[in-house]
């Protein structure tokens, strides 16, 4: 149900998330690029760069139980103005900018036009989807309406829907149906864990811990902590952590709260770490939620931790009596940007 500090509605973006994983599939059917590619580089920013994230986990998975597979591809990100050496080597440029008008964005893309590199475009609308048209580049259209970091299902289905149509990788629409249906029945149970979460988190700043595997969720749980409850957050992984970042908590300077996404089937010595790290903060007053990761295929493990971490970060907004969708820093940014 809408709450009335909800002004825009997030809450039923973050029910229809499921839903994307389909309809992103849908946006991108008749979209292909030809071409052997041994790696593809995704150019975005923000929200609009997430899918390279999860498509790096869910490739890694899916290679690894066909070790056999004829044909495996390096994911790279590009989060800058220009392109990174391995754009230009075989690879598949795919330009991705929600609102289609990210400066960071459009510089790369103008960069491999300029090289006449293999390229597909991303977005709602904007300069790139003008950039597509004038040079007969092929490009998916997002729908409109939601804020960027909300369209991560649009945008990871709609890249995995051109890697399927350009031969790199084979059709798991199945799997996306039933992972999206499974999402959808288990709603309830990830609304009430987030709204647990977010009670724990109050007057905290977070502090999302992953295992190597998974530390991008960890990375996407920060953020939407950032953009949606306006707060401060920040995110490691074990065992890394271990060896630097937890001596941090020795003098606090503030007051800290470790959210830990715990993969069950991890490392047992990542497992022991998550337990013995705890303990040892625990002495120095740092508390820790263990968030316990669902267990199916690696696709509907990726994003029921995700919706966990969608309705913490909304139900922290609602608790600091904060409308959770708008981001008015990075608008005020865009706009000083403009003048100087």
């Amino acid at each position: 149900m809408q709450n009335k500090i909800d002004k825009e509605n997030l809450y039923e973006v973050i029910k229809n998330i499921p839903d994307q994983l389909i309809k992103g599939l849908e946006l991108a059917k008749d979209v292909k690029v030809e071409g052997k590619f041994k790696a593809i580089e995704i150019s975005g920013m923000g929200g609009s760069a997430l899918p390279g994230n999860l498509l790096r986990i869910y490739l890694h998975d899916l290679f690894r139980k066909n070790p056999s597979a004829n044909h495996r591809f390096g994911v790279y990100q590009n989060r800058f103005y220009t392109l990174p050496p391995e754009a230009f080597d075989n690879c598949l440029n795919i330009i991705s900018s929600y609102s289609g008008n990210t400066e960071e964005t459009i510089s790369s893309f103008e960069e491999a036009l300029k090289n006449n590199l293999p390229c597909v475009g991303i977005a709602a609308g904007g300069k790139v989807l003008e950039l597509c048209e004038k040079n007969n580049i092929p490009y998916v259209k997002m729908p409109l309406g939601i804020q960027p970091r909300m369209a991560t299902g649009y945008n990871l289905a709609a890249v995995f829907q051109i890697l399927v149509n350009s031969g790199m990788i084979e059709d798991e629409r199945e799997k996306f149906e039933e992972t999206a249906n499974k999402l959808k029945e288990n709603e309830k149970e990830f609304r009430e864990q987030g709204e647990k979460v977010a009670g724990e988190l109050v007057g905290k700043t977070p502090v999302i811990y992953g295992s190597t595997k998974f530390k991008s969720l960890a990375m996407i749980w920060k953020i939407m902590l950032n953009e949606n409850a306006k707060t401060p957050a920040f995110w490691n992984f074990f065992p890394e952590l271990n060896h630097n970042e937890m001596v941090g908590f020795t003098k606090l300077q503030g007051k800290f709260h470790l959210i830990i996404l715990r993969d069950q089937k991890d490392h047992p010595g990542n497992l022991k770490r998550i337990k013995v790290t705890s303990d040892i903060l625990k002495n120095y007053d740092v508390d820790s939620t263990i968030v316990d990761m669902p267990e199916d295929v690696m696709l509907y493990r990726i994003f029921a931790t995700l919706q966990i971490g969608y309705w913490a970060s909304y139900y922290l907004a609602l608790k600091y009596e904060i409308d959770p969708t708008p981001i008015e820093m990075v608008e005020e940014l865009k706009k000083k940007l403009t003048q100087v």
